[in-house]
């Protein structure tokens, strides 16, 4: 196998962003942290231009359960409801591929308005998630929450043979994750 390794500096002055798209025709624009070629083929580890946001629609009478929005249908509702109230801090909620996100300067982070999220996962070790509480609001009696994550969201993506770039999968990330870890991540001293 061969591999070249970029810096950040030659990404950033050359290439600087990536735009990902998802089939439903919505566009997400990253800045390419870091990228690797591995036999001939190009992998990049980006980052959103805009922070990510997840909505959650809070549920139950004593406990109260945080459960993540992720079908359209649901987002399609309330898109305008949450942007408005989005807007009262002059952010700017936007349907983007892969992610919501929000166009703006974020406050600055409380204690108070962080919120952790376990991920009952028996499969895997995922660490639990912070999450920052930018607004809540409700749609027809329904009330949601919009958190942004203090973790930055990452998406490894290659350069498909049309020459756009492209999410790998999960089946491919497994497979190229422990390249791109140790060459990515060994320059990060």
């Amino acid at each position: 196998m061969s591999f070249s390794y970029f810096s950040d500096e030659h990404d950033r002055g050359s290439a600087g962003t990536i735009t990902l798209s998802d089939d439903k025709g919505r566009s997400l624009e990253c800045y390419i942290e870091h990228s690797l070629e591995v036999d001939g083929q190009g992998y990049f580890l980006l980052l959103p231009v805009d922070s990510p946001v997840e909505i959650f629609a809070w549920q139950g009478e004593e406990e109260e359960e945080a459960v993540l929005v992720e079908d359209d249908a649901t987002i399609e509702q309330i898109f305008s409801t949450a942007q408005a109230v989005l807007s009262e801090q002059n952010l700017v909620l936007k349907n983007t591929a892969y992610a919501l996100t929000v166009a703006g300067e974020l406050p600055p982070v409380e204690e108070s308005e962080l919120f952790t999220l376990e991920i009952e996962d028996e499969q895997s070790d995922l660490e639990p998630e912070q999450l920052q509480l930018l607004a809540s609001f409700y749609y027809e009696e329904q009330e949601y929450a919009i958190y942004t994550p203090l973790d930055p969201l990452l998406f490894f993506a290659r350069i498909s043979k049309t020459g756009k770039p492209e999410l790998l999968s999960p089946e491919e990330f497994r497979q190229v994750q422990p390249l791109l870890e140790e060459h990515l991540f060994n320059g990060v001293e």
